[in-house]
């Protein structure tokens, strides 16, 4: 048996013995609790989602999630990496956990129909202006975010050590986890022992929680390319290099360096999603610019395959006789997130206890990216990134069976369904870090 087998069966009896051990729930006041805070989640939830902020600019939504941290007794600093948001709550001796959240919303036109739907659009980093909305969840984690600060704070007999409320914004460009670490977020406030985050899911019904252990979340790098041709008129193309036929070529180049380079275990997505060049028809432009997204798990195939397009690009310049090699330009995004195995391994028997089993799934990687990499990366500190399902399950069904795939986030039309989902959020957070910072007898 490989090891990554011999771990999920040894997660999965884990879970499944803490369910034996535990009844499916919180402790009676916490569900209590729960169940009579829900009506001003489900008001705050709305409010959230009708008045999105894009990355950077989650001034209204930061303040919204101070004023309530300080409302519970939270020591709250804002304006960290920006906007961001860090609220603390020292509740004797143990560990200091953090649970993080994103802000940020998405410059996408909301199509969902809700009465509470985002109308808001903005100007954008170009000074363009963008429709916004929530079409990732971000709403959703922030209610969360709060319910399980409420029942923590109002139930600190509970637990003990300090607990971490991270608000970050900009985590759909990938740099608000860079940015508060740059201003001091491990540094100015306590290092926390564990950090913590929760992520809505298309793939399985609402309130499942989905674990991965290991490798989980891809790293991310974009990669524009700059191909330079003899531009020239369209009906002599014999006087001119194209760059159009470069990029062409060039497009399916890189797909080989998937199919015949990569070892087809250790998973690589490099999508080209933009060619920009020419001006119509008749003319030959001198350059073309390819955009492209490159998604890797392990570091050492990151470098490779890197390098490998830079190579493509500069063989098809050759091969077409190009006046100049072309531009290739790499901004790093983040790294692969790492699901520390043992921490998962406690993570899932609390969540299986807090929730029950039907509500627990083992989930496979997944190739898109989450900045949250950055906060595990850092010397001692073991991170946690957790999905939850967020789609009613009759309706998950009825799709799969008509072979037809539901929205799923960052469509227009995303729209979680919100109080099973929410509700297994909050409970999974708060059992989580019940079990992390349980008092020592």
């Amino acid at each position: 048996m490989k090891p990554s087998q011999i771990l999920r069966h040894t997660l999965i009896a884990t879970a499944m013995a803490g369910a034996a051990a535990h009844a499916a729930s919180l402790p009676a006041p916490f569900a209590a609790q729960l169940n009579a805070d829900y009506p001003k989640l489900e008001t705050f939830y709305q409010d959230l989602h009708a008045n999105p902020e894009l990355g950077f600019n989650e001034k209204q939504t930061a303040a919204k999630l101070a004023e309530r941290a300080r409302a519970l007794g939270f020591e709250v600093t804002t304006g960290v990496g920006g906007t961001g948001v860090v609220a603390l709550l020292r509740n004797g001796p143990g560990p200091t956990v953090m649970l993080r959240t994103e802000m940020d919303a998405l410059p996408v036109l909301e199509k969902t129909g809700l009465p509470f739907a985002s109308k808001v659009t903005t100007k954008n980093a170009a000074g363009d202006t963008v429709p916004v909305a929530h079409a990732c969840g971000h709403d959703l984690h922030m209610s969360a975010w709060y319910g399980t600060a409420k029942l923590m704070a109002e139930n600190r007999k509970a637990w003990s050590g300090t607990l971490m409320l991270v608000g970050q914004p900009s985590e759909e460009p990938l740099t608000g986890a860079a940015a508060m670490l740059k201003d001091g977020l491990f540094t100015r406030f306590p290092k926390p022992d564990y950090a913590l985050s929760m992520h809505d899911d298309a793939s399985m019904a609402s309130g499942t929680i989905m674990w991965h252990a290991g490798p989980f979340r891809a790293s991310a790098d974009t990669v524009t390319i700059t191909m330079f041709g003899q531009g020239g008129h369209g009906a002599v193309p014999h006087e001119t290099r194209d760059p159009v036929v470069m990029a062409a070529r060039l497009v399916l180049a890189l797909q080989t360096l998937v199919s015949r380079e990569n070892n087809p275990l250790d998973p690589v997505v490099i999508t080209v999603g933009s060619i920009q060049g020419g001006t119509q028809a008749n003319i030959v432009p001198d350059q073309v610019k390819l955009a492209l997204t490159v998604r890797t798990f392990r570091p050492e195939v990151r470098q490779r395959v890197l390098a490998s397009i830079a190579r493509e690009a500069k063989g098809e310049a050759i091969a077409a006789g190009a006046p100049k090699e072309p531009l290739v330009d790499v901004k790093p995004g983040t790294d692969s997130v790492y699901n520390d195995p043992e921490l998962m391994a406690r993570a899932v028997k609390a969540v299986t206890a807090a929730v029950g089993p039907e509500f627990v799934k083992e989930m496979p990687a997944k190739m898109t990216s989450e900045d949250f990499a950055m906060y595990g990366q850092q010397p001692g500190v073991k991170a946690l990134l957790i999905h939850v399902g967020a789609v009613d399950a009759a309706r998950l069904d009825a799709a799969k069976k008509a072979g037809q795939p539901l929205p799923g986030t960052h469509s227009p039309q995303w729209a979680p369904d919100l109080k099973p989902t929410l509700t297994n959020t909050i409970k999974a957070e708060t059992a989580i870090l019940l079990d992390l910072m349980a008092p020592k007898r």
